[in-house]
Parts: structure tokens; C-alpha cells; sequence
């Protein structure tokens, strides 16, 4: 997901620095030092989790007696194929109502330091109570679950002391959901020395990221996800986007009733952007062209050149990284997710 509110540079918004739902620093990369004095670091090429119990995790997250209904599972909304996120606007939720704001990348959750767009949870564990997309209700799942001997053995053998219960049923998604990492981008090899692992094109693009200010928001090692912006410095984007805002866009206010919260952001993570259109909160940005134009006119207040718009999406493109030591591969063609609509001054 694109970021909705964020490019200019010092307008940091109730920065916080720690990734809230990780294992200790040394593991996830926090306070390592920047590289080459750069304002993105490159993903730790090593991190630890619990294999077995990931993959039981990963097991449960495909499957869709999770949901109330039984009918979808989490991997529904957040596809492996794509991005860990879909390509709709909005996803169709358990009791066949739409979701309010498009589905964030599950990817490198772990560097994020709270969750959702409106930032309602800081850890993991607080985002299993609150995510409303499948229903879940915990207590129901032992005895599901309890009823299958392929769970029954796993858990059995995970947790001797406590098989299937909510607490460990919890446990296990919450490992998996910490192994989606993506290190290895082409442009993290870039940062740890290899400059040919981008091309001039790119490297433009970067240069301009940093120099009309797109890392006040977009930087760390997760290029993004550890603060709130407002979307609409520069201009009143939901007024010009010719529909009334919902509560969804009011977005940190829906979580805290503050006025000065509204319509202010989590500001997502920038790494594999190229696989999770459509883009924002509301899934308007059909392409990484139109997202790109919507945020300088919103953010910056300034229309961008062709050649640096160009140049700045092939560098956000370097970003795709690697997921289990194999390349991630943008859906292609770009831009035919559906149910997005593009705004003023948006590319068509």
C-alpha cells in the first residue's frame, strides 16, 4: 500500500521509533546503524522465528475455519501471490460487506510500529482481537480445530502442555505472521555496497525520493510504518476526490476522538509496493504512477516532471525483495485492480 499523507519533508507526525509487535532488536534490525549515513537501511538479512510453529501458522491462516462464517480464510485478503495484501479496493469481508479501507501487506509486519491504517493496535496480539475482517471468534476455534487429528498431532507436538487453545492458536499466527519478511531487495544490496545492483534510472529516482523530501515519512528500515501523517497537507484530498468522507477516512480520529487525528494516517511501509496495488486507504490509486502524482499534489503541493515521476517509480520498484530466498514478482498488467478510481490530478 501507498502511503496516504506523507511527503513532506519535516512534517513528522507522532514519530515513535520501535517496532512494537517484534522479538528483541538484535533480531529485527532496530537501532542498527544507517548505512552510508542513507535514510532507508536495508532489511536484516537474518532474523528468527519458531519454523515449525510458522508453519502451523501459515496452515491456519489458509484456512477458512478461522473466519464465523467458515466460509473465508485470512489469506483470502492477504494473498501470498499478491503481495500479501489483494488487488480490490476493498476486500469482501466474512458476512459479505465490504472491508471500510483497502487490505494493508502483511509483509515485514514486524517492522511496523502499530497496525492498521488508523494505528488501532501496536502489536500483533492486539491485532488478532481487533481485525473484524473474518469475525473471528477465538473461543469457538479449540473445539473446530479440536476436531481435526492433523491439528490435534500438530499442536499435540508444538504445545505438549497446552494443544489447541486460544492461547496457542494465537501463538502459532503470530509466528507465522512474523516469518513474511522480504530482505534482499535490489536495492537493499545497493545499500550494503553493490552499486550496480540498480540502474541510473533508479538511483535518479532515489535521488529525487530524498530531495523533494518523500523520506520525512519513508524512511527506516522498513521505509515507512513507524509514524502518523495527515493526508491532505497541501490541498483537501477528500474534497476534491467528489465523495464525503466515511469514518474510515477520518482515520487515527476513528481510534482516539481526537479532532487533530483526523484524518491522519499510520504511514505504511514502502517495500514491495509494486505488488500491492490499488493504493491509500480507499484503494483509489489504480497504479504507482497515479499514487505517485496524488501524493506530490497532496503532500508536496507541486506537480512533478514526467522524468521524475518516471524515475521515482522505478526506484520504489527496487524495493520488491525476496521471500523465503526466492525474487517476488509483481502482478502483471500494472494498474488493472479494480474497483479504484483515479483522483484529480491523478494520471487516468
Amino acid at each position: 500500500m501507498l502511503l496516504p499523507g506523507c511527503v513532506v519533508a519535516g512534517a513528522f507526525f507522532l514519530l515513535r521509533q520501535a517496532p512494537a509487535m517484534s522479538p528483541p532488536a538484535s533480531e529485527n534490525g532496530a537501532g542498527a546503524p544507517q548505512l552510508g549515513g542513507e535514510p532507508i537501511l536495508p532489511l536484516p538479512l537474518e532474523v528468527t522465528w519458531n519454523v515449525d510453529k510458522a508453519r502451523l501458522g501459515e496452515r491456519l491462516f489458509n484456512d477458512p475455519r478461522m473466519s464465523a462464517t467458515q466460509t473465508i480464510a485470512c489469506a483470502s485478503c492477504h494473498d501470498a501471490k499478491k503481495g500479501r495484501a489483494d488487488d480490490k479496493a476493498l476486500s469482501p469481508r466474512f458476512d459479505g460487506k465490504l472491508s471500510p479501507v483497502n487490505t494493508p501487506t502483511l509483509f515485514n509486519v514486524r517492522y511496523n510500529f502499530t497496525l492498521f491504517w488508523n494505528g488501532r493496535a501496536d502489536t500483533l496480539w492486539q491485532e488478532f482481537d481487533m481485525n473484524q475482517a473474518a469475525g473471528v471468534n477465538w473461543e469457538r476455534l479449540p473445539g473446530r480445530f479440536g476436531n481435526d487429528p492433523a491439528y490435534v498431532e500438530t499442536f499435540g507436538r508444538l504445545y505438549p502442555r497446552e494443544g489447541i487453545s486460544v492461547q496457542t492458536i494465537r501463538d502459532a499466527l503470530f509466528h507465522f505472521e512474523n516469518s513474511l519478511v522480504t530482505p534482499n531487495a535490489r536495492f537493499d544490496r545497493y545499500l550494503r555496497g553493490d552499486k550496480q545492483a540498480i540502474s541510473a534510472s533508479e538511483l535518479r529516482g532515489y535521488q529525487r525520493f530524498k530531495s523533494y523530501g518523500c523520506v520525512a515519512c519513508h524512511q527506516g528500515v522498513n521505509v515507512g510504518g513507524n509514524l502518523f501523517q495527515k493526508f491532505g497537507i497541501m490541498g483537501d484530498y477528500f474534497s476534491d476526490r467528489g465523495t464525503p468522507p466515511t469514518e474510515a477516512d477520518f482515520g487515527r480520529y476513528s481510534a482516539t476522538r481526537r479532532e487533530a487525528d483526523k484524518f491522519v494516517f499510520r504511514v505504511p511501509s514502502l517495500r514491495n509496493v509494486a505488488l500491492t496495488a490499488p493504493y491509500f486507504h480507499d484503494g483509489s490509486a489504480r497504479t504507482l504512477e497515479d499514487a505517485v502524482t496524488v501524493m506530490a499534489h497532496y503532500q508536496l503541493g507541486r506537480p512533478l516532471p514526467a522524468s521524475d515521476k518516471a524515475d521515482i517509480v522505478a526506484f520504489l520498484k527496487t524495493l520488491t525483495g525476496e521471500y523465503q530466498g526466492k525474487p517476488l514478482v509483481p502482478r502483471p498488467p500494472e494498474g488493472r485492480a479494480s474497483g479504484g478510481m483515479p483522483l484529480a490530478g491523478a494520471t487516468p
